[in-house]
C-alpha cells in the first residue's frame, strides 16, 4: 500500500480515542499525524505493524523513551491500515556514544522476547546482505560497491559463541534526541543476532555516515566479542552498498573509512 498522504479518516481517530480535528502532520514521519500526545501512522504492512506494537508494549527499559503503541477501542493494533501510539519528541542529534549506549540498554531489555517468525521469510536487500556478513549466504558483490573491501575483511570472521536475541539493526539516525530526556525510539528494525551486533551497527554507521571517529570502537570494546561483531556490521554494511542499485559513491567512502577501523580492530 503507498500512503495516500492524508489524514486519518475520523472512524480511525474514534477508534484509537482521538479528535479527527486535533490531526496535523508529523513533519519527518511519512503519512504520520499528531493528535495531542498521540502519533497515527499509515501503515503498508499489517503484520510488522502488529508485531512492533506487541513487541513495544512488551519493552520495559526506564532509561528509554518508547513509542507506546495504542489498541483501538475493540483491542485491535491496526485498522483500517493505521496503527497509533504515543508521541515521542526529539530528533536524531550527534551523540554517538549515547546511541551505542541505547543499543546496549535496549537490547537488555528485548533478550527475552521470541524470534519474529517472518525473519526466515525475508528476501529484502538488508535480509540477504545480512545473512552474507554472517556467512549464511553467498552473492557476487559488486566489487567497486564494496566488495572488494568485503573480500578482504571475510576471511578474519571467527566464531561467535554469544546467544542470538531480538536486537534492532538501524539505530544510528533514527534514535531522538530532546534534551535531557531519556533517548527515544519510535522503530524497530529487527533481526535476531548477538544482543551487542545492533551497538556495533551504531558504531559503524556513526563512522561512515556521522563523522565519528575509530575511538568510538575503542571506547566500546569492554562489550563482548565486540571485534567479531564490528566486522560483521561492517560486513552487513558493504554487501549492503554493494547489493543495492542506487548506492552512492560516498556512502562506499564513508565505508571504507568505517572498514579500514574495524580492520585495525581484529
Amino acid at each position: 500500500m503507498v500512503p495516500s498522504r492524508e489524514p486519518p479518516p475520523v472512524h480511525v481517530c474514534t477508534a484509537f480515542g482521538v479528535s479527527h480535528h486535533d490531526a496535523e502532520r508529523l513533519a519527518g514521519e511519512g503519512n504520520a499525524w499528531l493528535c495531542g500526545d498521540v502519533v497515527l501512522r499509515q501503515v503498508s504492512d499489517r503484520a510488522h505493524a502488529v508485531w512492533l506494537a506487541r513487541t513495544f508494549a512488551a519493552i520495559d527499559s526506564p532509561d528509554i523513551r518508547i513509542a507506546r503503541p495504542l489498541q483501538t477501542t475493540d483491542g485491535r493494533w491496526v485498522i483500517a491500515g493505521w496503527a497509533a501510539g504515543r508521541h515521542v519528541p526529539g530528533t536524531p542529534e550527534d551523540r554517538p556514544d549515547e546511541v551505542v549506549l541505547t543499543a546496549v540498554r535496549l537490547h537488555r531489555a528485548t533478550a527475552h522476547l521470541p524470534r519474529p517468525d517472518f525473519l526466515s521469510r525475508r528476501t529484502d536487500i538488508a535480509s540477504v546482505a545480512e545473512r552474507i556478513a554472517w556467512g549464511e549466504q553467498d552473492a557476487e558483490l559488486d566489487e567497486t560497491k564494496g566488495g572488494r573491501w568485503f573480500e578482504v575483511l571475510a576471511p578474519a570472521r571467527r566464531p561467535v559463541k554469544l546467544p542470538d536475541q531480538l536486537v534492532h539493526g538501524e539505530l544510528f539516525g533514527t534514535v531522538l534526541f530532546d534534551g535531557d530526556a531519556p533517548p527515544g525510539i519510535v522503530d524497530f528494525v529487527p533481526y535476531f543476532r548477538p544482543a551487542e551486533w545492533g551497538a556495533a551497527i551504531a558504531a559503524v554507521d556513526a563512522i561512515a555516515w556521522g563523522g565519528a571517529d575509530g575511538e568510538l570502537l575503542r571506547r566500546w570494546s569492554h562489550l563482548p566479542d565486540w571485534p567479531q561483531l564490528l566486522l560483521r556490521a561492517a560486513l552487513f554494511r558493504l554487501a549492503f552498498n554493494a547489493l543495492h542499485p542506487r548506492s552512492t559513491a560516498a556512502a562506499l567512502d564513508g565505508l571504507r573509512m568505517a572498514a579500514s577501523e574495524v580492520s585495525d580492530l581484529i
